[in-house]
């Protein structure tokens, strides 16, 4: 089944091999997407999907060093780049959205921006900085539901400038600690009025941000990721199930195209059979997956589609590599956040290796 087409939302799929999205670290400036970022993305157009790096729908969401953003008529151009690129070798990409909140070193940035998040709460965890070195995060300030209706519209707005870009969808980034999680988080959300408190509480902005953008491309443009139990960014990771239920069984009834998980392999919870009861919608499932154990989950219906991350960063065509039994290119990791070409775009294809 790994290589048979598939069908999310509006998108039509030549395989299930999805290229997860993965920080790089290599925007130019301004965080425009640049020349080589597009051979990057183009290099991996046998993918069923590409879902790119985490991209800031507005400056006030960038808190890592040179990742793109999505928000200025330069970003645009340079996505259009890459999306040109990548629908000239048949392939397919969808832009993952990402604001990360509290999660922020200022001296990332490059300009200055307010750092806001759910709850006057910094993140616990270090952030590298310019130069790689772990870094204390900035305290943020509580977001108010003034900046909650402007944010809302800046996730829609970066959607549509997405399109505008030709990009083919968006997914929402709801893991990994950043704004949207920490949101649905009680360790980051310590809010009292109608965004904090109960589980249902918590998810509401999630939910109206959704909502916004798939009002503003297309129900069927849009897709989430979450990653419960994962307590990456300062996340409480001790009960995913109730912090995800109530905000899946509210955002199920939409139409998205689909739902991204990185399974934790939690020993409490099953988390696709768990993904199973609250949503009825296609599932692409990640995490420390091979061709066989992928085959096994499609096998058995617990995920539409699969993604790999690590792997595609050192074999640019990694599903062609899968569909004929060969051995696979190990990533440098020491490349993997600077080194521009290499590390990034210098990996062989098998037909040049």
């Amino acid at each position: 089944m790994l290589f048979s087409p598939v069908t999310l939302g509006a998108l039509n799929l030549r395989n299930r091999v999805i290229m997860a999205p993965m920080t790089r670290d290599r925007a130019g400036p301004g965080d425009v997407p640049t020349a080589l970022m597009a051979q990057y993305y183009t290099q991996r157009a046998g993918a069923g999907l590409i879902v790119t790096e985490g991209v800031q729908p507005t400056p006030e969401g960038k808190g890592y060093w040179r990742t793109p953003g999505i928000h200025s008529a330069e970003q645009i151009a340079g996505w259009a780049t890459v999306a040109d690129a990548v629908h000239a070798r048949g392939g397919l990409i969808a832009m993952q959205l990402m604001h990360c909140g509290r999660v922020v070193v200022p001296a990332n940035r490059g300009f200055d921006a307010d750092v806001i998040a759910p709850s006057a709460v910094a993140c616990p965890d270090k952030v590298p900085g310019p130069d790689g070195t772990p870094t204390e995060t900035a305290l943020p300030r509580a977001m108010t539901e003034a900046d909650m209706a402007r944010v809302t519209q800046e996730y829609a707005q970066a959607a549509r400038n997405a399109r505008m870009a030709g990009i083919d969808a968006v997914e929402l980034h709801c893991a990994s600690g950043y704004l949207i999680n920490q949101f649905l988080n009680p360790a980051s959300n310590q809010r009292t009025d109608q965004y904090g408190g109960s589980a249902e509480n918590r998810a509401r902005f999630p939910v109206q941000v959704l909502a916004a953008m798939a009002e503003a491309i297309g129900v069927d443009r849009v897709g989430l990721r979450i990653s419960p139990g994962n307590p990456y960014n300062g996340m409480d990771p001790s009960d995913p199930a109730a912090t995800f239920g109530p905000f899946l069984d509210a955002v199920n009834g939409m139409g998205l195209a689909f739902l991204h998980v990185v399974d934790m392999g939690l020993p409490d919870l099953d988390t696709l059979a768990f993904l199973r009861a609250h949503w009825s919608g296609p599932i692409i499932t990640n995490n420390m997956l091979k061709a066989d154990s992928a085959e096994e989950l499609l096998q058995a219906g617990r995920a539409e589609a699969v993604s790999f991350g690590r792997a595609y960063i050192a074999n640019p065509d990694l599903a062609e590599r899968m569909q004929a039994g060969a051995p696979l290119n190990k990533p440098d990791y020491a490349l993997l956040y600077t080194g521009e070409e290499r590390g990034f775009t210098d990996y062989p294809a098998l037909d040049a290796a």
